[in-house]
């Protein structure tokens, strides 16, 4: 009786010649950029039309420079399936955290000077959060991968979910403390007109035009967001706690979850493209160098905020504070 020969695997094509499945992250990620480095435009259009002008300036003729960039993987290996999952169970715990603090009436306990506080550091932080939401959607429109772009795609839904729930903070405050902290127009007028906000004002919206998209993911993932999210994720939640703010508190480090996991595909991005090509280690250096003191600025402006708080905040000891946490953050990779 002849017996059957070993079943020869498959090769997928998207995978190279691996002898093995794809993932599911995989699949749906792999190549799904048609248009990066085609010759002569991106698109299928008008070499000179604008897209193909904008994306040649601002991607392919960016420093940040590798041969093949489909090699980088999102160590969390999100699709759209597995982050809304994920992000369903954690809107689960946050509204638990809610419905528990209102179940105590917790805001009508709530010191009037630390409202005070809230009212001109934590509500305007929303326009904060989608600055950050904007140019995360910017890096992953313009990423050379679809891998990088998911990435970034999904970290701007994470600014999304953390602006909602300071916007909806406000309505509750609001509802204790004055309808003042839910108008829009008088939190604009906070972010546009108090001097603690202004250095942090201008960082943002010279974020808004760092077009090159190398540049714009080393501002945003390695500086701004990792410097903004140590003081309104770990600085501040803290004086919150001292203030008998659990709310806000408890809302504020959930979402520091988000902040880890955009720090992992980072220093994974870093590691990558300096291994993929030497040369852009100094590319990185030059940019961090360029946009953290703008950061510092911010925080050190918006410090003095937490220094009028009826338990205040030392602002050198809240700088310490956001510097040992994006040190501690950089030395996951190596710049």
């Amino acid at each position: 009786m002849a017996t059957a020969s070993p079943r020869r695997l498959k090769t997928w094509s998207i995978a190279g010649d691996t002898r093995r499945k794809p993932t599911e992250y995989e699949i749906v990620t792999g190549q799904f950029h048609y248009h990066f480095n085609r010759r002569p435009a991106p698109f299928d259009l008008d070499p000179d039309s604008p897209i193909n002008r904008w994306y040649l300036e601002h991607r392919e003729g960016s420093p940040l420079r590798a041969a093949d960039w489909e090699g980088f993987r999102d160590p969390a290996a999100l699709n759209y399936r597995r982050y809304i999952a994920l992000q369903h169970d954690r809107e689960i715990y946050a509204e638990g955290v809610v419905d528990h603090h209102e179940s105590l009436d917790h805001d009508s306990n709530l010191d009037p000077g630390w409202v005070e506080t809230l009212e001109r550091i934590y509500v305007p932080a929303r326009f904060v959060f989608h600055v950050l939401q904007i140019t995360g959607l910017y890096v992953g429109q313009l990423a050379p991968s679809a891998y990088i772009t998911n990435a970034a795609f999904f970290q701007a839904a994470d600014e999304l979910r953390a602006l909602q729930w300071i916007a909806y903070r406000a309505k509750s405050l609001s509802l204790t403390h004055g309808a003042a902290l839910a108008n829009s127009e008088a939190t604009r007028s906070i972010w546009e007109n108090d001097e603690a906000w202004q250095p942090a004002r201008e960082l943002l919206e010279r974020l808004l035009v760092a077009y090159d998209w190398g540049e714009a993911f080393t501002a945003l993932n390695l500086v701004v967001k990792p410097t903004l999210d140590a003081l309104f994720k770990e600085a501040l939640p803290e004086l919150a706690a001292a203030h008998s703010d659990g709310l806000t508190a408890a809302l504020l480090r959930e979402s520091r979850v988000d902040t880890t996991r955009s720090q992992d595909w980072s220093a994974a991005l870093v590691r990558y493209s300096v291994a993929a090509n030497p040369a852009n280690r100094g590319v990185f250096v030059q940019w961090q160098n360029t946009w953290q003191p703008l950061a510092d600025r911010a925080v050190d402006g918006l410090a003095t905020i937490l220094a009028t708080a009826p338990q205040p905040a030392d602002p050198s000891t809240v700088r310490r504070q956001v510097d040992a946490s994006v040190a501690r953050f950089r030395s996951s990779f190596d710049t």
